[in-house]
Parts: structure tokens; sequence; C-alpha cells
């Protein structure tokens, strides 16, 4: 195992002087690549990581220049490593070509989102493989006798401690690289879940009962404790509709789901819903059975971690530019846009503009004039900023419609996220050191020691998802979800405050009607 090695490496590169509290990516990336001499560390703490190029032939390129000169080249990164020649030489891979691999792989080249879903994915050393601890408060709190709510954050606080310090005990040592973070389920359980349970149970005796039964489909179930939640409410509130219930979760992490079926299974039938409950691991992406029955889709807090492509657009042409990442022989990464889009970008562009009428943000300024005084700064980039797209949602809404014809998708995720990397609809990408986050500044990072999450651009992936399924929706903001189903007295403090309601003001709802 390489945890204790990067251990060590992380604590070299948080007491050097040359790194302030925002990581580098340059400095951050080469510490963690397996401890590659210092010398060569210093060397190329002068080079810019990214490297601009194309096809041999660009639209829009001068006739009589020699073929390095017409790759396009980002005119602000002047001291970039050429590494054209690698790019030409090494093969193109994808995430599922990279699944059987036990090591990182290098000598290689990939799209952006297959770069991410390795680095998250991996069934051997992807973050939500190998990485990932979800935290448990214990008992519920008692909000009511809470006297305000940086009382509830600072006992959160405690607990989290509480948590982390019983792991280390458990493992005899501390682990500086643990990745434990929190979902709503389990902050707010039972109230987040039974919440949930009451829309899905209300629009399930409007609609489909007696006639069907009540499906729920749920991906990244976690430690399960919406599925507990929502089960034990029904059962207690309409026995009628629990006789007729059945719980399927959808889990790609091999580890989550055995855990998912040893403990998760254990306490379903500890609390008597072993025969409603089904897990199946695997990746929804690899679903080909059709489900022809109604059912409720549950994806909370799912989307953020779905991969997505990057774009960069010519600023004189607007022409769209595909990002590659290219790993050397050392594991160090580049990134090289192309003009020619894959299928599946080159699709999502092509709906998003049907879907949107053409209303949607681009990551350049849209009046000529703009982008020609912009241009006549000094090292003006000929490149807009990066712009990420959500490929990987759309062939999820793909999967929704040819093999779940009959869904009701209810989604929850964040609209917005504070220390995103530069772009448009641009990740945070972080990780977790002595029990603190570390944001950086790049998703081409250390591939399953990073967290790698999405903003949702909820405007946009409601129209895409209307013209994809046929399906009308309806966005709501999480507050006006939970006042609208949750018993929101429960989780009121004594000062009136409630962290139920404001401690995701970032996240927005979508549901199918």
């Amino acid at each position: 195992m390489d945890s204790p090695i990067v251990a060590k490496l992380f604590r070299r590169l948080f007491r050097h002087p040359a790194c302030p509290s925002r990581r580098n990516l340059a400095t951050l990336s080469s510490c963690l690549q397996y401890g590659r001499r210092i010398q060569r560390l210093h060397q190329l703490q002068h080079q810019q990581r990214r490297h601009m190029a194309s096809r041999d032939t660009i639209r829009g390129a001068k006739k009589g220049l020699s073929e390095k000169e017409s790759h396009w080249q980002q005119r602000s990164e002047m001291f970039a490593v050429d590494m054209t020649d690698e790019y030409k030489a090494y093969p193109m891979v994808t995430a599922n070509d990279l699944r059987s691999r036990r090591e990182r792989p290098r000598k290689v080249k990939m799209l952006m989102r297959d770069f991410i879903e390795d680095s998250l994915y991996n069934p051997h050393y992807g973050y939500f493989s190998k990485q990932v601890v979800i935290f448990s408060p214990g008992e519920p709190f008692n909000f009511n006798a809470l006297p305000d709510e940086p009382t509830f954050h600072a006992e959160v606080g405690r607990r989290y401690t509480e948590f982390e310090d019983a792991l280390d005990a458990k493992e005899g040592r501390p682990d500086d690289t643990r990745q434990l973070w929190h979902t709503p389920t389990e902050l707010f359980r039972p109230y987040y879940g039974e919440a949930i349970a009451r829309y899905l149970m209300s629009n399930y005796v409007m609609t489909t009962y007696p006639y069907h039964d009540l499906i729920i489909y749920e991906m990244g179930a976690g430690r399960g404790t919406l599925m507990l939640n929502i089960l034990d409410y029904i059962r207690d509130i309409e026995p009628a509709v629990y006789d007729r219930t059945k719980y399927k979760i959808i889990e790609i992490s091999p580890s989550l789901a055995a855990l998912q079926n040893s403990q998760l299974l254990a306490s379903a039938a500890s609390r008597g819903h072993a025969s409603k409950v089904e897990i199946i691991n695997k990746s929804i992406f690899d679903w080909d059975s059709r489900v022809p029955s109604p059912c409720f889709f549950l994806a909370m807090e799912v989307f953020d971690n779905f991969a997505h492509d990057v774009l960069r657009y010519n600023v004189d042409t607007e022409e769209p530019l595909q990002g590659i990442v290219l790993i050397d022989g050392h594991g160090d990464f580049f990134e090289f846009y192309e003009p020619k889009l894959d299928p599946v970008a080159a699709r999502y562009l092509r709906v998003r503009h049907a879907a949107t009428a053409g209303r949607y943000r681009v990551p350049y300024p849209t009046n000529r004039t703009a982008r020609w005084l912009k241009k006549q700064l000094p090292f003006a980039p000929n490149l807009s900023d990066p712009e990420y797209i959500p490929t990987r949602l759309m062939q999820f809404f793909d999967i929704l419609e040819r093999y779940f014809p009959a869904h009701r998708l209810v989604t929850s995720d964040f609209h917005t996220l504070p220390d995103a990397v530069r772009g448009l609809n641009a990740p945070v990408v972080q990780t977790r050191f002595e029990r603190r986050m570390v944001p950086v500044t790049t998703p081409l990072v250390h591939q399953g020691y990073f967290d790698i999450l999405f903003p949702t651009d909820f405007r946009v992936m409601e129209a895409i998802y209307g013209a994809l399924t046929g399906k009308l929706t309806r966005v709501l903001s999480h507050e006006a979800f939970m006042r609208s189903w949750a018993y929101v007295e429960d989780t009121r403090t004594r000062s009136g405050e409630n962290p139920l309601l404001s401690w995701y003001r970032n996240a927005s709802v979508m549901v199918t009607v």
C-alpha cells in the first residue's frame, strides 16, 4: 500500500517554505508522484504543466509554418514543456481500458472525462474504491435542545473528532490522508430521509398505487442510511404501501458494496427490511436490462462526481477544442487541446444548443469587440478559459430513457461550489490531510487521492433531461423542497435557526413531475 508514502510526502509538502496555504498544483502533483528526486522537482517548478496542441491540420493555421508552429499554443504559457512527440507516440486509452490495471497508467493519453472517471472510480486505486470513509455522527442530533446553529456546528466538529479518534484507535495509528466526508442524510438523520419518503409515498399513492409496486432505485447509497430511514417511515406510516415496496441500491464502489452487503443488509434484517432490499454492485453505465415498471430513481449528491469533458474555444472563431490528458513516463500530466471533438462531446453540444434554444453561458465574451479588446492585452491567450461539460450526465439520462422508460427522477446536488478551479462549471479538487481539507487548482492530480466534484447547472440540466427523456420536471431550492416535505420543527434549534434549511443553501432539487 502507498498510503504511508503519500502521508510522508504530504508532510514534506506542507513544511516546504515555498508552499502557501493554497497549494500550487505543480508542486502538489509532483510531490505525490512517488517521491521523485528533489532536484527534478525544482527543475519542473519553473515549467508550466499545460501544453496546447492539436492535429497537424488546423482551421486558420498559416501556410508555410512548421508542424510545431502550427499547433495551438497558449501564448501566456511561454515556458511550457514541448511534449508533441510524446503526444503523437502515446496510445489513446479510456477509463474502461484501465479498469483491470492495479497501477496508475503512464505513457498514455486520454480524454479528460476518462482521466476523471479513472481517478474516482478505478476499482484498484480510485478515490471511491479505496479512500473514502463516510462519517456517521452516532445518535441523531436533538436539534430542539440545541441553543443555536453555531452550537450544532460545534457539536458536529466534536463528533467528527470522536469518530476519527475511534478509527485511529482501531487501525493502531493515525491516518493523515483519510478521506472522511459527510452527507445531509447522516447529519439530519432521520428527518432528511423521512422528507424524501413523504415525497415518494405521496406521489406513488396519487399515481400508480395499487396497480404497481413502489420500486425505488438509489445510486451511491453510501452507508445506506437514506434507505433505512425511508423504509422505516413507510412501514410505520403506511403498512399497505410498505408491503408493495422494493428498494434496490446501485453501487459502483466494490468497497462500499461490500460494506452494504455485510453491515447494511444486517441492519435491514434487524429492522425487518431484509426482503425489501437488493444491492447491485455495478456501474449504472453498464446497465443492460430493461425495467418497464414505474419506479423512482434517487440520485442524491451523485451528479457532482460524474466525469466531465473540458473544452476551450478559439477566441477568434468560437470553435471548441477538446482537452486530452497526457501522462508521461514519470507520471506527470500535460494537457493538450484538439479541434476534433469526440462523438460524445460533439453530441452534448448539439443537444444543449437545441434543448436551451442557444441560451447558455460560454467561457468567453460573446461580443466581438470585447473579444478583440481582450486579445490586445499583453500575453493574451489564444484560447478561452476552460469549460467543463457534463457528458457523463448526458449518458446517464440516455440510460434512464433507454432502460427505465417509466422512471421518475429525484435528484439533489450543488448548483455552486466554493474554491473551484479556474473555468466555467469548473470543479472543486480537494484532498484531506491531517483532518483538514486542502483544495488545489487543477483536476490533473494524483489519481485516487483527490475528490473531484462539479457544480450542476440545473437550468441546462433540466432542459437536456427533458429533451432526452421527454419528461417534465420541476427544480426547487433545497430549502423549498424541505419546507414542503420535511417536518421542519424537528430540526429547529431553540433560537429559531434551522440547520436543515440553512446548511445547504447552495443545493437544488430536481424532480420528475
